[in-house]
């Protein structure tokens, strides 16, 4: 029997339209949530939003732009009401050392997956204090909590994400929010690209991982059961930290 305990929550997932956002926001649904898909990728976001039936929504969403998260939030509650849970997913990837990186692409990289979160936590805010109360989901990655060579811009990103959850979880809670992060190791999809195979191979669990199983995390975290949970963040890696060393 699957649980309903999302029932009547609504739950703004950004990029939400594919990869780990588009298994959120089905797990979500499945659980009774009224979904608002949030994405630049309005066929896929779309396509979603129909499969999902009537308790899910999608709308344009520019991480970067204030004014479109004030949007995106009036659509979820034009659509469905409060906002209770958010999931900051959206989020890209670019290598490159420190020495060879243009700073356009360092600029772009940290607009995208710091400031925009920051700027939805602070668009949710409003409608979460209407909803008495919320849920906050940073996706952040184990390389917030370890550097990987060449990722430079992607790693001081995620870094940074993790730092932002931990002030966010201090200054929201008063208000009945709580915000974590969740950092996932190497994950099928779309984003990942050519990964050296030997990777998985180093980990103790040796495979590449399932968007269901950050799923897994996320739901928790989005629901009653981590009514004590706020502030930290959760590895869901396969081992890969074990391995590489958590400088955290």
């Amino acid at each position: 029997m699957v649980s309903l305990r999302f029932k009547d929550r609504v739950v703004l997932i950004s990029g939400g339209a594919g990869g780990m956002g588009q298994a959120h926001a089905r797990r979500f649904a499945a659980e009774g949530a009224q979904v608002v898909i949030a994405d630049l990728n309005e066929g896929a976001g779309c396509a979603l939003a129909d499969d999902l039936g009537a308790n899910a929504t999608f709308v344009h969403l520019d991480v970067t732009s204030e004014q479109s998260w004030s949007d995106t939030v009036a659509h979820a509650e034009n659509s469905f009401g409060p906002i209770a849970v958010l999931v900051n997913n959206a989020g890209i990837v670019g290598g490159g050392a420190i020495d060879e990186m243009e700073p356009s692409l360092f600029r772009d990289i940290m607009e995208i997956n710091h400031t925009g979160a920051f700027l939805g936590i602070r668009a949710v805010c409003p409608s979460m204090k209407k909803a008495g109360g919320g849920s906050i989901i940073n996706v952040s990655s184990v390389t917030g909590l370890a550097p990987v060579p060449a990722l430079a811009a992607y790693s001081a990103s995620k870094h940074a994400l993790v730092g932002l959850t931990k002030v966010a979880a201090l200054d929201l809670a008063k208000y009945g929010i709580r915000v974590n992060c969740v950092n996932p190791g190497i994950i099928d999809t779309a984003m990942l690209g050519d990964v050296d195979a030997i990777a998985p191979r180093r980990q103790p669990i040796p495979r590449i991982g399932k968007p269901d199983e950050v799923t897994n995390i996320v739901m928790f975290l989005a629901s009653d059961e981590a009514s004590f949970c706020t502030g930290a963040a959760y590895v869901v890696d396969g081992g890969f930290l074990a391995v590489v060393g958590d400088a955290a």
